[in-house]
């Protein structure tokens, strides 16, 4: 399944919750990397439907949250069809349905000189 959205600048709440070891340590075991500290935001096309509801709830894998700090499900992406990460859905969000949240082990801003208004591709197996 190939998704295809533009970036957009989040709330930097994202930073604040990846930087939590209740989220990287989990993270850590369960994608076998260590998240860069924040998330990439990536608004769908206008009218899109999210096509992530037709996967199978049994792909999603679920970091636990403890105490003020909810539950997160992810599946595993690549994005632009090589930068390995996940998708993240946070149980807690502020974003509207039409904004997935990636992440990686790198700055992915940086990385891949990404900027507001480029379009990227998201594949999900």
């Amino acid at each position: 399944m190939e998704i295809k959205g533009i970036i957009i600048s989040g709330m930097g709440k994202g930073t604040y919750f990846m930087s939590q070891e209740i989220y990287i340590k989990q993270f850590q075991e369960k994608l076998h990397f260590k998240p860069y500290v924040g998330t990439l935001n990536i608004k769908l096309e206008k009218n899109q439907r999210n096509p992530l509801i037709d996967i199978k709830k049994e792909k999603f894998g679920l970091v636990e949250g403890k105490g003020t700090f909810g539950d997160v499900k992810f599946i595993k992406a690549l994005l632009n069809y090589d930068t390995v990460g996940a998708l993240v859905f946070p149980a807690k969000t502020e974003h509207t349905e039409d904004v997935l949240e990636f992440i990686s082990n790198k700055n992915l801003r940086e990385s891949l000189k990404l900027k507001d208004g480029d379009i990227v591709s998201i594949t999900i197996e």
